[in-house]
């Protein structure tokens, strides 16, 4: 299905330049970043994380790739030609071309910057030094510029300048050395976790930033943001640097199970239904073994202490594990709801989306596509109730805002547009 662009909504086109003064009193519709614009010329997948975050509570994105296009765009599942992560991950996000590289296009990429809040990118360090787009450049300019910078292992350090992809920090960070069964070798995971996490994490840092910025008044200043893969990850692990600093420990593989509570676990059900229980309050510990026949462990005096419990595992896993075994998953279900335990079903994709509490709060949510038609996707993270954002639009299509972009930001003539086309600099 085509959309006419002409057929929309005002607020559902991408952003157009040059904006607007800030409206003194934001319209909560349009979210919390209302006013704020981002360059993003970042590819997969941290920064451009952080980037559709910020487009998503408002923050007019405008993302900058190659005349080739970002290779965000043919990773991953297609349909009929278009990348499907690339809808999602460039929602909200006015799509340009420009070729950095060349001189042309830097002086037009200093010429943007000049009215940017925010660039985001992840090249490799000294890259857009290189170019004359570093951060001293930049900051001539637009002295109030923020900029993240998202690399594998930081702009500093013995590591700063090797390739790196999210594997590498999930393989470094001690997260996959803790993950998988006991018995088994490290497990890395079947997603982009360490980019995810960066993403959340970068798009964290520029809020911040932005409310310093604010802090100043008048002579707020931007500032860099020197941001890995790495750190972020290691930062949500726990505190295994501290004990093994306190105390010499290295956390190993436990499974699906914890180290620090039990019971926690998957179970398999009667009709071959597997769910996930988890007690690291004492209480809802005691409400499972009663529930599984088991009161006689709850008298036992190491009980009440989660560590403790954590070392009966085998005892408390046998006997919650053969109580599921014997019901179907529905009978399991409401017999811990019922006593006030903590139980969740594992699920395929397939399961969640049909799920009537995943579909009553529309964490998935449906977007209207230009190519595609309507399409499902992960609706916004956070529900802020006074400034919610929203998805205006899904991923765009390479260089699909050149024209009108560029004319409104630069006024850049046609016969100008299709000289730079020419020489591959737009």
């Amino acid at each position: 299905m085509n959309i006419d662009p002409a057929a929309r909504e005002p607020d559902e086109l991408p952003p157009s330049l040059p904006p607007a003064e800030p409206d003194p009193a934001p319209n909560p519709s349009r979210g919390p970043l209302d006013g704020i614009r981002v360059l993003d010329i970042s590819t997969v997948y941290a920064a451009p994380i952080a980037a559709m975050l910020l487009g998503d509570y408002g923050a007019e994105v405008i993302k900058i790739e190659h005349p080739t296009g970002d290779p965000a765009r043919t990773h991953g599942a297609q349909k009929n030609g278009h990348g499907l992560w690339w809808k999602v991950i460039s929602r909200n996000k006015t799509c340009l071309t420009l070729n950095l590289g060349t001189s042309e296009g830097q002086e037009i990429f200093r010429d943007l910057v000049v009215d940017a809040d925010v660039l985001v990118e992840n090249f490799r360090p000294g890259v857009l030094e290189k170019w004359g787009l570093g951060p001293e450049r930049l900051h001539t300019i637009n002295p109030s510029l923020i900029m993240l910078r998202v690399t594998g292992f930081g702009q500093c350090g013995p590591y700063s300048e090797r390739r790196a992809f999210g594997t590498l920090a999930e393989a470094m960070s001690g997260f996959a050395h803790q993950t998988g069964p006991e018995d088994g070798p490290p497990t890395l995971p079947p997603f982009g976790l360490a980019d995810g996490v960066a993403g959340l994490s970068g798009a964290f840092g520029v809020v911040t930033a932005l409310w310093h910025r604010r802090a100043q008044g008048a002579e707020g200043k931007g500032q860099v943001i020197d941001l890995s893969l790495l750190e972020p990850l290691l930062g949500i692990l726990g505190p295994g640097p501290t004990a093994y600093d306190q105390l010499g420990t290295i956390a190993g593989r436990n499974g699906n199970r914890s180290p620090n509570n039990a019971p926690r676990n998957t179970y398999l059900t009667l009709d071959n239904r597997w769910v996930a229980i988890s007690a690291s309050a004492t209480s809802v510990a005691e409400r499972v073994m009663r529930l599984v026949g088991r009161a006689d462990i709850v008298e036992e005096a190491w009980f009440t202490s989660a560590g403790e419990r954590s070392r009966h595992g085998d005892l408390l896993d046998d006997a919650v594990a053969k109580w599921i075994a014997a019901r179907p998953f529905e009978e399991v279900v409401a017999e811990f709801e019922r006593v006030g335990a903590a139980i969740a079903p594992i699920y395929d994709v397939a399961q969640l989306m049909n799920d009537p509490h995943v579909i009553t709060r529309e964490s998935i949510t449906t977007v209207e596509d230009e190519d595609l038609g309507p399409i499902k996707m992960q609706n916004l993270m956070l529900r802020m109730l006074g400034t919610p954002g929203r998805i205006r639009f899904t991923g765009r299509r390479l260089g699909q805002d050149n024209e009108q972009f560029y004319r409104a930001a630069l006024g850049l003539t046609p016969d100008r547009l299709a000289a730079l086309t020419e020489k591959g600099v737009i």
